[in-house]
């Protein structure tokens, strides 16, 4: 039985398909706005003078984080730009699954790329111990939240049915 039927609709798969499309949409509009800014922050680093004091690692890292941001942009923009090529193909179901793991995939490098920018900022401003604290953290708290707790859920509900 499938969420929506245990939620009680009543709508044909192409209305599901059409819901389920919209709703990860939707979702999709919400994380990108943040990813934007900090791609538009980091697209201002190099420019500023103090980078230039900035070492070798955190030169290294800034890389690392701004690869990672523009990977998360085009994992999160592209179940528009997929739904746009595939429109009226009559094949909703592929464009729902590809863009539910594009998106999938898209926050996973977008928790990377937030540690990524944490380790960058506070390495450049405390220490290397506080540094590696704070990235962890974040990581913990980012992949935690948005895999970790959803999963675990799922588990759990899996194995009450």
């Amino acid at each position: 039985m499938t969420d929506d039927a245990r939620d009680g609709r009543d709508e044909t798969e192409l209305e599901r398909l059409d819901r389920n499309l919209g709703e990860l949409l939707q979702e999709l509009r919400v994380a990108l706005p943040g990813v934007q800014v900090l791609f538009a922050f980091l697209l201002t680093v190099p420019f500023q003078q103090g980078f230039q004091k900035a070492t070798s690692f955190q030169k290294d890292i800034y890389l690392v984080t701004l690869l990672l941001t523009a990977l998360t942009t085009a994992l999160l923009i592209a179940p528009s730009a997929y739904h746009r090529l595939e429109f009226r193909q009559g094949d909703k179901k592929h464009i729902v699954d590809v863009a539910n793991g594009l998106a999938i995939c898209g926050f996973g490098v977008l928790a990377a790329a937030m540690s990524s920018a944490t380790l960058l900022v506070t390495d450049y401003l405390f220490s290397a111990t506080t540094a590696t604290i704070c990235t962890i953290g974040v990581a913990v708290v980012l992949y935690g939240l948005w895999y970790a707790a959803p999963i675990t859920r799922r588990r759990r509900r899996a194995r009450e049915a």
